[in-house]
């Protein structure tokens, strides 16, 4: 029982479909813990546990937005682009919806000369800089400022390393879950039936493809999020 009650329940859960996991075929031994069952060669996720773990990240995301810690968003699948951005606008989280750039936190005195150069730019074209260039050097800005908002977007405003990462898709994401593990950032991951549970500081066993999945799940931390920003 968390001190909050964040309002997940279990056929909230199944009309998402979170409990359907990958082939029987295809899973990590790891998870088994996380495992109610197989349906149809598929396994099935204990929802019991899912409602705990959620339940525990909610608690977590909610303390540390109280305190004004920093979140990043990673889920780069383009089936989910859309519902990320938008859940970090209103939760005011950078978030990554494209694609990860390896050493974006690993190697971050590199990611920040890059943000600098794009906030500068950024302030060019607001200037009207465009309007005074050629026309060849005004594609070739056009260019560079559409690479750096593609991928840099969701973190412009960053300014340091994240104090948590929330995690859609371990598999996907592996490498950006593997630099927050080496800085030692805590991570909430959504882990499906062929994840490993150990990675992350909290796994939440979810389907991580069905989008109305992690929708539910993401909306929830999202939640909780802006409940601690409000205290």
């Amino acid at each position: 029982m968390t001190r909050r009650y964040w309002n997940i329940n279990l056929e909230e859960m199944m009309e998402a479909g979170v409990h359907f996991g990958h082939s029987t075929r295809k899973w990590n031994p790891r998870m088994e813990p996380y495992i109610s069952g197989k349906r149809k060669g598929i396994h099935i996720t204990n929802l019991t546990r899912t409602a705990r773990f959620l339940s525990e990240a909610c608690e977590l995301v909610f303390d540390a937005s109280s305190r004004r810690k920093q979140f990043l968003i990673v889920g780069t699948k383009n089936k989910v682009a859309d519902l990320v951005s938008w859940a970090a606008m209103r939760a005011r989280c950078h978030y990554v919806n494209k694609k990860w750039l390896g050493g974006m936190l690993t190697n971050w005195s590199t990611t920040e000369t890059r943000l600098h150069k794009f906030r500068n730019l950024r302030m060019e074209q607001r200037a009207g800089k465009l309007n005074h260039l050629p026309k060849k050097d005004a594609a070739m800005f056009k260019r560079q400022l559409s690479h750096l908002e593609t991928y840099l977007g969701g973190i412009k405003y960053m300014k340091a390393l994240p104090d948590i990462v929330i995690i859609l898709d371990q598999q996907e994401e592996y490498t950006a879950l593997r630099e927050c593990i080496v800085l030692g950032i805590p991570t909430i991951c959504l882990i499906d039936t062929n994840c490993d549970p150990d990675f992350a500081d909290i796994s939440i066993p979810a389907n991580d493809d069905a989008i109305a999945s992690i929708r539910l799940v993401l909306n929830k931390l999202v939640f909780a999020i802006c409940e601690g920003r409000s205290f």
